[in-house]
């Protein structure tokens, strides 16, 4: 970094860049210029405005600004801000007295000092999960590329997956691939299909309202319909739970018969003033039976 600055070129695009190049010393200049020089790449990261103002309602607007600069610094850095305050208000063009007391305000109350610098709890988890994630992608990157034949790959592509910048023909390719390996290992429902007593069970345990036996028929109606590729599922059981999920309570779940049945007990039972119970098998409906003079 020191040998970067050092030179004229360097030192020129430092002293075109910063609007105040004589009131910056090199340290300054380093850290103002950290992310252009080294190639930061977290140059966004998201913004929950009810969590802000619920913890910023307080600041007043220049203390508001000076909160965003500061964020934006340490994002832009993926580190913590220098430990010298000072330098932070320089760097931040901190100069009257209300901007550098609003700097000392927002960095003792959203900022920890550390012997590292000012650190925030919030940009250090965001910059973890940001950075678990890019490597992630390159590890990723780097499967899917070893898979490939190497004489079939231009250089500049494998530098590009190494920088994050991924060639998506070559995925595309690739995700062809699969998704043929895919349909391969798939099947369609085998005409004589039946409900298997372990897929009965989940489907009463999880949608009591729902009757096995009639889903059955229509998921294998269905299924069976479906023309081509369409049909292809790779697992059966998971189509069938999914099915079960997705399935309105059913509103007419007995017969006419059974409807009748009930009712004529229901009738009996008000009738004789007595319980029906499943020892019966037929209602005696006669006039003396029931009490009814003739």
């Amino acid at each position: 970094m020191a040998g970067v600055l050092n030179s004229k070129v360097s030192h020129e695009f430092a002293v075109g860049y910063c609007a105040y190049p004589a009131r910056l010393s090199k340290k300054e200049l380093q850290i103002q210029l950290r992310p252009f020089l080294l190639g930061s790449t977290m140059h966004y990261y998201q913004f929950n405005i009810g969590d802000y103002r619920r913890d910023t309602f307080h600041l007043t607007l220049l203390e508001h600004g000076v909160y965003r600069q500061l964020l934006d610094t340490y994002y832009l850095n993926e580190t913590p801000l220098c430990v010298d305050t000072a330098v932070v208000m320089r760097t931040h063009t901190a100069r009257t007295k209300d901007e550098k007391a609003a700097v000392l305000m927002v960095l003792e109350n959203f900022f920890l000092l550390t012997d590292d610098g000012w650190v925030h709890n919030g940009c250090e988890k965001n910059i973890s999960k940001y950075k678990e994630k890019s490597d992630k992608a390159r590890v990723s990157a780097d499967v899917r590329w070893s898979k490939r034949n190497a004489n079939a790959m231009p250089t500049q592509c494998e530098s590009d997956a190494n920088h994050k910048l991924i060639n998506h023909k070559p995925l595309t390719n690739i995700k062809d691939i699969e998704a043929k390996a895919s349909k391969a290992k798939s099947t369609r429902l085998p005409s004589d299909w039946e409900l298997p007593d372990e897929w009965a069970i989940w489907c009463k345990e999880n949608r009591k309202d729902l009757n096995p036996n009639q889903v059955a028929e229509q998921f294998k109606d269905y299924w069976l319909s479906v023309p081509n590729s369409k049909g292809l599922k790779a697992d059966w059981l998971a189509t069938w739970r999914n099915w079960c999920r997705n399935q309105k309570a059913s509103t007419n779940q007995i017969s006419f018969a059974e409807r009748d049945a009930m009712n004529r007990r229901k009738r009996w039972e008000e009738m004789t003033g007595q319980q029906w119970t499943d020892d019966h098998q037929t209602i005696d409906a006669s006039p003396i039976f029931l009490g009814i003079e003739q």
